[in-house]
């Protein structure tokens, strides 16, 4: 292992004394000083906190040998996200073909929703989903229909399906858009995304419903992106109206009774 050493050369890319991590980390000098000379191990909460703090991965920290890396191999590594994160090395992506060639938008049915996560990529998997086409949406771009569980994303129901596009690019996302992500963890979620990936490799996953708390989900966990397109769903969304609303509603609705009323008895 290699942490003590990739420690040191972390911590002097950075510019930092001992001192200034270890109380940036909120820990004694002395005990990162051991963990920096190999006189301890970290455990895997410190191991968790040095990833996060020097943004790379537990397994680059405890395999890499950072201490023989140039200049110009720092600024390789610390641009290597990007690559990922543009989809430079092209995502899989298997998908099904009409009689004519043309895309069609497989539909991931509740039932098989868990086993996407595994079978994404897999042709055998999506060959036995079912397909819709909808001539609305582009033809150029890729898109696939996802169950939505659960009342965290209004006015779409619980039980609906939103189809996305496909994203390859994820620098290029807006924040406030609203996407599926598919996680390692959480399999496929519908959420509003802000991107924080410049910042520190991740995205910030935001609800409309208000009860439900903003969570952030590291790039590295990230399978798929689909930007929202369109959904559709069986019931109808449940539209709240005020008081004023209200008596406009009844309003119109009582003048529209009373033409038709006036049209028959003339």
């Amino acid at each position: 292992m290699n942490v003590g050493k990739n420690l040191k050369a972390l911590r002097k890319f950075k510019e930092m004394s001992q001192e200034e991590i270890a109380q940036a980390l909120s820990m004694n000098r002395s005990t990162y000083s051991g963990y920096e000379n190999g006189v301890a191990l970290p455990n895997i909460e410190n191991l968790i906190t040095f990833s996060e703090f020097f943004k790379i991965s537990i397994d680059d920290l405890v395999k890499k040998d950072f201490s023989v890396f140039s200049v110009s191999d720092w600024q390789n590594y610390s641009a290597s996200w990007k690559d990922e994160a543009k989809g430079t090395h092209l995502r899989v992506l298997a998908g099904m073909v009409d009689q004519n060639n043309e895309e069609m938008i497989e539909m991931i049915p509740e039932k098989a929703r868990a086993g996407y996560v595994a079978g994404f990529s897999d042709p055998e998997f999506m060959k036995v989903l079912p397909t819709l086409q909808i001539p609305f949406l582009s033809k150029d771009r890729k898109h696939r229909a996802f169950p939505i569980s659960g009342d965290s994303m209004p006015p779409v129901n619980n039980g609906s399906h939103v189809i996305g596009e496909f994203i390859q690019d994820w620098t290029q996302l807006k924040s406030g858009t609203a996407c599926i992500v598919v996680t390692k963890e959480d399999g496929i979620v519908f959420k509003f995304v802000y991107n924080h990936l410049e910042e520190n490799q991740s995205l910030l996953l935001v609800s409309s419903n208000p009860l439900f708390e903003p969570y952030t989900v590291k790039m590295k966990d990230i399978i798929e992106i689909w930007k929202f397109s369109a959904y559709f769903s069986k019931d109808l969304p449940d539209v709240q109206l005020d008081a004023l609303q209200l008596s406009l509603s009844y309003r119109n609705l009582h003048k529209d009774i009373q033409r038709i009323l006036d049209k028959i008895k003339s």
